[in-house]
């Protein structure tokens, strides 16, 4: 890419600050941009017989990146599991640095176990709630606060469990309903001049791949490794860049050719 034509805009990534997050936040502060690096002060307690499988970064490690991050990036709090919390989180990002020009929707709800036998509404509902629902509201926000003809994409990260996987019923299926947000939002909001799009990871090392399950998992990568966190920030950099102008509505599979 010549130039992505990123630098000075403001980008808004929901969980910023752990993982993949990290990786985007970096990616983007890198191509000039300011990053709002959005965290979960605290996690709620895990239900009765369940664990949380998501990472919850402190606030310490969230200032810490935007720190190191430079161009204004800041760092900001919101429990996207609570009513009212992303649009409170838009116009909080707005009032501080003046507009949003990407918004990446990265912030992901995971818990075990979430099988067919374990399945109940509550389950659900805290998956969908910060999977499908927080993300259609922050883009429904963020096109309602643009301003004029603002540069304004948006990039929603979604998985190959999406498709199937056994074993993630809420956490599949949300990100499923994520995919079909992103291309209902990407034909309400093309005639803005608003990109919406997806990608959709494959196996990424964050921790969670262990020495032992690390040859079974990459034995089903037919590119013959798992993914890094700087994998999945490069595709959002290229679709929220200049350079992907006329693309929308799409789900780009970042996986090494996994579940095809």
């Amino acid at each position: 890419m010549i130039n992505t034509r990123l630098a000075g805009q403001t980008v808004l990534v929901t969980g910023g600050a752990g993982n993949v997050g990290a990786a985007i936040s970096r990616a983007f502060a890198a191509q000039g941009a300011r990053v709002a690096v959005h965290y979960l002060a605290q996690d709620p307690p895990a239900p009765e017989q369940v664990e949380w499988a998501h990472i919850t970064p402190s606030r310490g490690a969230a200032e810490e990146l935007a720190a190191e991050l430079g161009n204004g990036s800041f760092a900001i709090s919101a429990d996207l599991a609570e009513p009212g919390a992303a649009q409170r989180l838009v116009r909080s990002v707005v009032e501080r640095a003046g507009a949003i020009n990407v918004l990446v929707n990265n912030a992901a709800h995971c818990e075990v176990p979430d099988s067919v036998e374990s399945l109940t509404e509550e389950s659900l509902e805290r998956h969908y709630r910060v999977n499908a629902v927080a993300p259609a509201v922050l883009i429904a926000e963020v096109a309602r606060v643009r301003r004029g003809q603002d540069p304004l994409s948006v990039v929603n990260i979604s998985t190959d469990a999406a498709r199937a996987f056994p074993g993630q019923i809420g956490y599949g299926t949300s990100k499923a309903a994520l995919e079909a947000v992103t291309r209902s939002t990407a034909l309400d909001l093309a005639a803005q001049g608003i990109r919406v799009n997806a990608v959709a990871p494959g196996p990424v090392q964050t921790g969670w791949i262990g020495a032992d399950a690390l040859a079974e998992v990459t034995a089903v990568v037919p590119m013959g490794r798992v993914g890094e966190p700087e994998d999945i920030a490069d595709a959002v950099v290229f679709l929220a860049s200049h350079q992907a102008r006329w693309i929308t509505g799409q789900v780009l599979q970042v996986a090494g050719g996994h579940a095809l």
